[in-house]
């Protein structure tokens, strides 16, 4: 029986897509996806165990990783095994309620993934600003805390989304315009009045780019504080430390903010820039 058992979908197939235009070299795409898919799932799980295992890694910073590392996996697991299925076997069908259910754990590990991201840029402006309380304010019990916290929330914030798609109707339009269900592709389907959809995924969309804001403000008060330390060999051993971190916020909002500024400064962009932007932002570990 379907978890969803209130349904009001008359449609039976959503479709997804590839890289329009491109069908003939899909095979050629699955490459690097399987490769970036088995990389994201090694890589992943190695760091988990490492931390779970050596006690030397048990720091607020390791336990901040790990919950970026177990979000990335996440994430992963969600979306890109049917991108290979789209570009391997042209399966490009799926049933509404497999989608509905993809599009809560790719939300839920995303939202879980900015929130890492939040607080490991916190985590270093105090282990930088104020290194030597840093132990005595983040705390191994505290940390934990902060972190299932976090998860919580993140799974909490997503759970409406499949059941306020389940109330609607869905019965003319049903391809989607990537390769994987997300709630705002999904809802633009429906024949029915969407406007509870729209206005918590604009909700949804607000919080994203208030937590981009708070990182942002983090990073720049590290630099800050950075440029007000005397040695020069100081000031980049401080800065190495960042980096990482630094990387991983590009590669995770970059194609977040460009999809969503696309509709506004580029209206008229190729579908396949869409695509390939939309399904990048899952092909490189984070």
């Amino acid at each position: 029986m379907s978890v969803f058992n209130t349904s009001k979908v008359e449609i039976s197939t959503f479709f997804l897509v590839g890289i329009p235009g491109m069908e003939h070299a899909h095979i050629w795409v699955a490459i690097p996806i399987c490769l970036m898919y088995l990389i994201a799932i090694l890589g992943n799980c190695t760091i988990l165990f490492l931390i779970k295992t050596e006690t030397t890694l048990h720091e607020p910073m390791y336990y901040f990783l790990s919950m970026l590392a177990f979000s990335d996996l996440g994430l992963s697991i969600s979306s890109l095994p049917t991108m290979l299925r789209i570009f391997l076997f042209n399966a490009t069908g799926i049933s509404p309620d497999a989608c509905f259910a993809q599009e809560f754990f790719i939300h839920g590990f995303s939202a879980m993934e900015s929130s890492a991201l939040l607080i490991m840029s916190v985590d270093r402006f105090i282990a930088i600003y104020n290194p030597l309380k840093y132990t005595t304010i983040l705390t191994s019990v505290r940390v934990i805390k902060i972190c299932l916290i976090f998860v919580a929330l993140s799974i909490l914030f997503v759970i409406p989304f499949p059941f306020i798609l389940k109330r609607l109707s869905f019965c003319k339009k049903n391809l989607l315009s990537h390769s994987y269900c997300l709630h705002q592709d999904v809802m633009t389907l429906a024949c029915s009045d969407n406007r509870v959809n729209v206005i918590y995924g604009l909700f949804a969309a607000q919080t994203a780019m208030l937590a981009l804001v708070c990182i942002s403000v983090s990073y720049m008060l590290i630099l800050k504080t950075v440029l007000g330390i005397a040695s020069h060999k100081g000031r980049l051993k401080v800065l190495n430390t960042c980096i990482s971190h630094i990387c991983a916020v590009l590669i995770f909002y970059v194609p977040l903010v460009t999809l969503a500024a696309l509709p506004r400064f580029a209206k008229n962009v190729s579908p396949v820039i869409r695509v390939i932007i939309a399904d990048s932002s899952f092909w490189f570990p984070h």
